[in-house]
């Protein structure tokens, strides 16, 4: 394992933003970490992993860990299921796809996010109608501090909404190494309860959907919607969307009766952030190389040469129109660094 000095990000995040890495090293096996945590024990470190959910807005001065571990195979099935265990270092789409085409169902609808598999439980990522929290097992995490392997069950992982141990009481403790999913061989729960779904399969004339056609239509959606980052530097989507409490929900639907909202609990709703963004006229503006893109408002872009400080100011620009306008706090989904 080599160690490079001052070393280029671009390439490792898909905001494709130029920052440097003081020093910079890719592991390839729990070993290759182990070795690299034990022998740098007094050094600042930062843990990369595919680079899809940070704005990277200033240069690294730590050892960046990236973490490059491949591999995927079946660790127990019966008649209807399949776990299936995949390495941090996996890409997350990739995997999607052999598991449909191994008729693992499961992923379909969370085909094409960005990303490796070992961030999938920090973000408990998500996607029309279905969260990693519904297929996860368990996943094994290496101790920053003493390089012992620890596991996390569902529940250990505290799993919320873009949530999880991970990005809060545990943040930067452990390094997640693998992930165990549970998904159905058989009597595939087909959810196609999100509209988009329903009427891309309807355009296809499809009544019938196999796992496959539930992540074509995924990706066709997103491909409509969402910039390829290797195209246009984009984190996919930059805000979550506002969970509001009924009662004060209530009030601000009074004053704008248009706005949108799904029903999550018995107390609270989801307002769609997209739209919110849409409504404040931010939709397709550009502020140099900055700028929110014209299919999807929740998508913050690099045209070429921003810096995440530029992508982070737009990012603040809109919070704090947003809470003007509406009285609603829009909060990151991505990790500022």
């Amino acid at each position: 394992m080599e160690i490079l000095h001052n070393f280029s990000l671009k390439k490792y995040n898909t905001f494709g933003i130029e920052a440097k890495a003081k020093q910079f090293v890719a592991v390839h096996s729990s070993e290759e970490l182990k070795t690299i945590l034990q022998e740098n024990k007094s050094h600042k470190k930062f843990i990369l992993g595919g680079g899809s959910n940070m704005l990277l807005t200033k240069d690294i001065d730590a050892l960046v860990i990236h973490i490059d571990l491949k591999g995927k195979k079946i660790i127990e099935e019966n008649d209807d299921f399949v776990w299936v265990e995949s390495q941090a270092g996996e890409n997350w789409h990739r995997f999607v796809l052999w598991t449909i085409d191994q008729n693992f169902g499961g992923l379909e609808n969370m085909s094409l996010i960005p990303g490796n598999v070992g961030t999938t439980p920090v973000q408990n990522i998500g996607a029309y109608g279905t969260e990693i929290k519904d297929t996860f097992v368990s996943c094994e995490a290496m101790i920053i501090e003493n390089q012992k392997i620890k596991a996390f069950t569902k529940g250990e992982c505290h799993f919320g909404y873009r949530e999880s141990v991970f990005k809060n009481e545990s943040k930067d403790l452990y390094v997640i190494t693998s992930v165990v999913f549970k998904l159905t061989k058989r009597n595939h729960k087909i959810n196609t309860s999100y509209g988009d779904i329903t009427s891309e399969l309807e355009k296809n004339n499809i009544t019938n959907p196999t796992l496959k056609d539930v992540s074509n239509a995924v990706i066709a959606i997103r491909q409509s919607k969402l910039p390829n980052p290797k195209e246009l530097g984009n984190s996919g989507s930059f805000f979550k969307n506002p969970i509001l409490l009924k009662s004060d929900f209530k009030k601000i639907h009074q004053q704008f009766p248009e706005m949108k909202y799904y029903d999550v609990s018995e107390t609270e709703v989801k307002v769609p952030a997209g739209w919110l963004i849409e409504q404040a006229g931010f939709k397709g503006k550009r502020f140099g190389d900055a700028g929110i893109h014209k299919n999807q408002a929740l998508v913050l872009v690099n045209y070429g040469n921003a810096t995440g400080q530029e992508i982070l100011n737009v990012s603040k620009d809109i919070q704090a129109t947003i809470f003007k306008t509406f009285g609603i706090h829009i909060e990151a989904e991505v990790n500022v660094i």
